[in-house]
């Protein structure tokens, strides 16, 4: 059995014992592909360094991160821009829009939304994408950029079946994390009406910690937990779920 957890940042442990038995972890539970988005420039040598590490196991990611839109962003871009040509990457992400946390840089986030997909575009990658309290405006800009070569992840997804379908149709892939073993998180009742060729599974790690962890920091390894309740929701075993979705994410990032 094969899990990969399609979206972590586990890259953020910096202490090089504790990072190894988090590695360990992830093996001994299975989940032996990890992909890896930074968040802004400061975050690329910590991604770098995990993936020279693990490179049959952790695979890069590069973007600036919605809530990382602020400031210096378009030097940040500009940098992050740079590194992409001169990198092995597997996805331009993690990127999207945020109005959680600051709705006044809204149309920053747009032009560096924009700006990235570009970049996926050029370079014939996926896109990973942030969304939160956004999805109609994430979806004006996928509907305004949508063609051929437009494809990725909606990580992290807790919308609803309309909102699924409306994300599908367009050739992308809905990241299920930890929000899927909450009790009230909504998603029990929202996956089993999604096709799972269009699912893909992801710890979000450290945040968004599964039962019966949830309140502790996350980790990759906890993506067993994730993939049991995607196998209970759907009424299959967990074995045929990590193939599906393994499946799923090799078709994304052609790894």
């Amino acid at each position: 059995m094969v899990l990969t957890d399609t979206h972590t940042h586990l890259y953020y442990e910096t202490d090089p014992t504790k990072r190894a038995a988090l590695m360990q972890r992830c093996l001994d539970n299975k989940v032996s592909r990890l992909f890896l988005p930074n968040v802004d420039v400061a975050s690329m040598p910590l991604v770098f360094g995990l993936t020279n590490n693990y490179p049959q196991n952790c695979f890069p990611m590069l973007g600036l991160h919605p809530c990382d839109v602020k400031g210096d962003w378009q030097q940040q871009l500009t940098t992050i821009g740079e590194a992409i040509a001169q990198h092995k990457i597997y996805a331009i992400g993690e990127i999207g829009i945020d109005l959680y946390w600051d709705k006044t840089t809204l149309a920053d986030q747009i032009i560096a939304f924009k700006t990235q997909i570009g970049w996926a575009k050029a370079n014939q990658l996926p896109i990973v994408i942030h969304c939160r309290d956004a999805f109609n405006e994430v979806y004006e800009v996928l509907q305004q950029e949508q063609d051929e070569n437009l494809r990725g992840i909606f990580h992290c997804f807790t919308g609803t079946v309309e909102q699924a379908n409306k994300i599908t149709a367009m050739g992308f892939y809905l990241g299920i994390g930890g929000v899927a073993t909450y009790k009230n998180g909504g998603l029990d009742k929202v996956i089993p009406q999604i096709d799972i060729k269009h699912v893909v599974l992801e710890t979000d790690s450290p945040y968004l910690t599964p039962v019966p962890y949830r309140g502790k920091p996350n980790e990759s390894s906890y993506l067993v937990y994730v993939a049991q309740k995607v196998a209970e929701l759907y009424q299959q075993d967990m074995e045929t779920i990590a193939d599906m979705t393994t499946a799923n994410s090799k078709a994304i990032f052609g790894v």
